[in-house]
This record gives C-alpha cells, sequence and structure tokens, in this order.
C-alpha cells in the first residue's frame, strides 16, 4: 500500500489509525485502498507493541447458570463498546480448573481479570499472582477477601432480611431455609440475615429447619423439601438460596398435595427466568447480576487506562429488589 500511495509504510500505519497528523484526503485515500486490497490491520500485533491486548479475561464458576451468563452479558456489553475483546473461562466450581483457567490467562497477557470464585477454592495464589503483576483484578458476587483488590457484591444479608421479613409479614411463623455451600461468604450471609431477623421477630431458631446444601439444585430443594414435609410441624414459610433450589421446593410440596403458599410460601433468589415460569410464580430477590457485570467491567476498564496500581481497593453494592409473586400471596 505504502508503494501504491507513493508514502512512508508509518503514514500508511498513522492514517488507518485515522490519526490527525495525517490530512483527510490521504486517509480517505488508504482507507480506500485498505477496502480495496481487502487489508485490514493487525490489532493484535499493535496492541502487543504498546504492551497492551485489549483483552478481558474473565473466571466464571458455571455459564450455564442464569446469574452468572446475566453477569457475562453485563461485562461484554461495556467491554465492546470501551473496545475490549472479552475472554471466557468456566472453572466448574473446580479449584484446579480456576487455577489452569488464570495460568492460560496470564500467558495470553490479558490487560485485566475479572473473577467469580469457585466453591472448591480455598487457596487463592493464583489469583494474588495477578496483583502481583499489576494486572488489575476485579471479584464479583463469590469474592476473595484475602485479596486486597476492588470488587462487586450485593448486600446479601440486607436481601435474606427482605426476604424473611416478607414471609414473617404474610403469617409465616415456623420458616425453615435452604442454605447454600458455607465456604463462600454469599451463603453464609444470607443464613446470617435470616437467623438475625428471626431473632429481632421473637421467632425460636429451630437447627431442624436449616438444611444445608453443596450447590443448591433443584434435587437438592426437593430432598429438604421432603425431610420438612415430613415432621411433625412442618414449616409455613420456606426460604431458599436461590431459584433453581426454590422451583425444586414447590414442585415437591405441590406433589405432596400441598399448597403453595397456603399450606408452605416459599422465596428464592435470583429472579431468573424460570421464577415467572414456575406455577405459582415464584417471589424472589432480584440480584441485579447484569448490572453487577456492568459494574466489575467498568472498575477493571478504568484500572487497565489509568493505571492505578497504587489506588485503595475499592467494594461496590448492587441494590437487590423483593419481587413478590403468587408463591407468597395468600
Amino acid at each position: 500500500m505504502a508503494e501504491r500511495l507513493n508514502v512512508s509504510p508509518s503514514t500508511i500505519s498513522r492514517a488507518l489509525q485515522n490519526h490527525p497528523s495525517i490530512g483527510k484526503k490521504m486517509t480517505a485515500e488508504v482507507h480506500k485502498l485498505a477496502k480495496k486490497l481487502g487489508y485490514y490491520p493487525n490489532s493484535v500485533a499493535s496492541n502487543l507493541r504498546r504492551n497492551k491486548t485489549n483483552v478481558i479475561g474473565v473466571i466464571i464458576p458455571r455459564i450455564d447458570r442464569y446469574y452468572q451468563s446475566s453477569a457475562i452479558s453485563g461485562i461484554e456489553e461495556v467491554a465492546s463498546k470501551a473496545g475490549y475483546y472479552v475472554i471466557i473461562f468456566q472453572s466448574n466450581n473446580s479449584y484446579e480448573r480456576e487455577k489452569e483457567n488464570a495460568r492460560m490467562l496470564l500467558a495470553s497477557q490479558a490487560d485485566g481479570i475479572i473473577a467469580c470464585l469457585a466453591l472448591e477454592t480455598n487457596n487463592y495464589d493464583h489469583l494474588a499472582v495477578f496483583k502481583e503483576n499489576n494486572i488489575p483484578l476485579v471479584f464479583f458476587d463469590r469474592v476473595c477477601y484475602e485479596i486486597e483488590t476492588h470488587k462487586v457484591i450485593i448486600d446479601d444479608f440486607g436481601a435474606a432480611v427482605k426476604a424473611t421479613e416478607h414471609l414473617i409479614s404474610i403469617g409465616c411463623r415456623r420458616i425453615a431455609h435452604i442454605a447454600g455451600n458455607q465456604k463462600m461468604a454469599i451463603f453464609r450471609d444470607r443464613l446470617r440475615g435470616y437467623q438475625e431477623t428471626l431473632k429481632k421477630n421473637n421467632i425460636p431458631l429451630e437447627e431442624e429447619l436449616i438444611c444445608f446444601t453443596e450447590d443448591l439444585s433443584s434435587e437438592e430443594g426437593d430432598a429438604a423439601t421432603q425431610k420438612f414435609i415430613e415432621m411433625q410441624v412442618p414449616p409455613d414459610g420456606i426460604f431458599c438460596s436461590n431459584d433453581p433450589c426454590a422451583i425444586g421446593v414447590i414442585q415437591k410440596i405441590k406433589k405432596a398435595g400441598l399448597s403453595v403458599p397456603n399450606n408452605i410460601a416459599v422465596v428464592g433468589f435470583g429472579n431468573t427466568p424460570t421464577s415467572l415460569i414456575i406455577e405459582p410464580a415464584l417471589t424472589t430477590i432480584d440480584d441485579h447480576a447484569f448490572e453487577m457485570g456492568q459494574a466489575a467491567a467498568r472498575m477493571v476498564i478504568r484500572q487497565i487506562e489509568e493505571s492505578q496500581e497504587n489506588v485503595d481497593s475499592e467494594t461496590i453494592i448492587i441494590q437487590n429488589d423483593l419481587i413478590i409473586r403468587d408463591s407468597t400471596l395468600k
């Protein structure tokens, strides 16, 4: 192209980047010839010369979960508008796989990392490496407090308080809780919110009404509900730590010939599409996963572009809402 237009290669390069030092006429001629020749700039090579790849790496536990896929959509929307590509790695809740994900992202020279921890993760050395190499790192939802870095979370404790208070407000006095894996702070906070709300309302806290799960699947919701309805005095309300589990709960209650909500009211967490499809429609916490992804992307891009290596870590708390539907409308 340089020979065809009788200019230097550097002029061609600057024109393709619409550099102001090149006149509008020459820039237009270069773009016209590039289009005719089917030429596209090698952005990867250009970025590497500038020690920048324009790539953001994302590590998530499971892409098939609505919450995490929604967060990814939020990340990609913000990243794309800012000129960044997103590479997604799935840990499948495995610590070893998460370590491998981190190693691959470090090798690929990603400009920044956004991560949501695997359930198995209890050592964070593989993630601390990013900080040690001055690569911006942002955690969202399942976060690590051992690494001093930026985080995006929701108020899980406050959300659990809203859910439990709602069950109390409709007359429930024997409220069960199906809890998530207690290795994760988000599920510990949801359990704590439930417990503190019962105490605040002078409702006895009964350990038999708390069921712990591994991954809050609908099957685990089914099994927990079987245990609850076999009690001499079954619960009249159940707060579940996610929607898939709550849907398993509703299905089991109905199979047992009981009514939701007249016999047992149910509240979920996540506001997934299936929460509207299930009959009755599920009362749930909307955790605004899409907005959480957007916030995490903005945070990591700001660090990349402003080189905020020495800025104190910041935590953004995304607001949540209780969406009241038929599963609690007695």
